[in-house]
């Protein structure tokens, strides 16, 4: 990004990251609908995508249903939107308890049953909620580091504001490609790596998997992973409650046996555990992803 657009962009993150800092979470849910519509009704957003694979994956929905799906879909944009804006405050401390404020975690137990395997945790999760906040809080509330597997993201000032971010919780990175080397460093550590598996993943990497009802290119790493290091698989996700907190959750580990040599069993089952997640609470999945890239569907 040129400098002349990277400035601003700097200037404007960092002015409203100090807007939101003071916000309340009730007034971060009330700012951030308000937002999300603007968004919907302006069209300045992918609605076109969002309403469209609403439609394939729930048709038992009525066209009155879908758009009231759509139009809660984009609230959560708005809101998500001022909770990212928190990376951005320029105030020492301020993001790392921005999450804990917002976030409570469930299911400690079940990380600790896979913990004591000793050969390290794979998490499995979705983008739901403000999704940083499951990593994020999961690592902050325990004092057990977490690695993401993500991107370097441009321009570099941007890449260290959200890795800072991140940091300040526990929460490491393994960047891709070539996130191979440190993931399996933290699992010789017998720490927890934390994949998102709900995304569309090209082949080599992506298999196609069943995924509401169709098959489309899922990420294959984890079971690879696992099979070749004996890490437990380790559902783990979050959704925003009706007062603007995280509610994290661990699930008990998944369970292969020999069925774990298969990767498309294992990524299948890892499929339709995210599938349920976004059923939960279909208004908070990214909706506006092109997850279903060249599915033929069938009306």
């Amino acid at each position: 990004m040129p400098f002349f657009l990277s400035a601003p962009l700097w200037l404007l993150l960092n002015a409203l990251g100090l807007l939101v800092a003071p916000l309340s979470l009730r007034a971060e849910l009330v700012v951030g609908r308000l937002l999300g519509r603007f968004l919907l009704a302006t069209r300045l957003f992918r609605h076109g995508i969002a309403r469209e694979n609403i439609r394939r994956c729930l048709p038992e929905l009525g066209p009155a249903q879908r758009e009231e799906l759509l139009r809660r879909n984009f609230e959560h944009y708005g809101i998500l939107t001022l909770e990212f804006l928190h990376f951005f405050t320029p105030i020492a401390g301020h993001y790392r308890r921005y999450i804990a404020g917002k976030s409570r975690l469930e299911g400690l137990e079940n990380w600790d049953r896979a913990r004591a395997r000793g050969k390290g945790v794979l998490f499995v999760s979705l983008h739901m909620g403000f999704w940083e906040a499951v990593g994020g809080y999961a690592a902050l509330g325990t004092g057990r580091p977490v690695t993401a597997v993500t991107k370097i993201v441009k321009p570099p000032w941007l890449h260290r504001r959200v890795t800072d971010g991140r940091l300040s919780l526990g929460v490491g990175a393994a960047f891709h490609p070539g996130s191979i080397p440190a993931i399996l460093r933290a699992l010789r550590r017998n720490e927890a790596v934390a994949f998102m598996n709900d995304q569309y993943a090209r082949p080599p990497m992506g298999i196609p998997i069943p995924f509401f009802g169709v098959e489309v290119h899922t990420l294959g790493a984890v079971a690879t992973i696992a099979q070749r290091t004996g890490a437990a698989i380790l559902p783990g996700w979050g959704w925003r409650d009706e007062n603007g907190v995280m509610q994290v959750r661990i699930e008990p580990a998944l369970e292969f046996g020999e069925d774990l040599k298969d990767p498309v069993k294992v990524t299948t089952a890892i499929a339709a555990r995210v599938e349920r997640w976004v059923r939960a609470h279909p208004e908070q999945w990214l909706w506006l992803h092109r997850r279903f890239k060249h599915v033929t569907w069938t009306d």
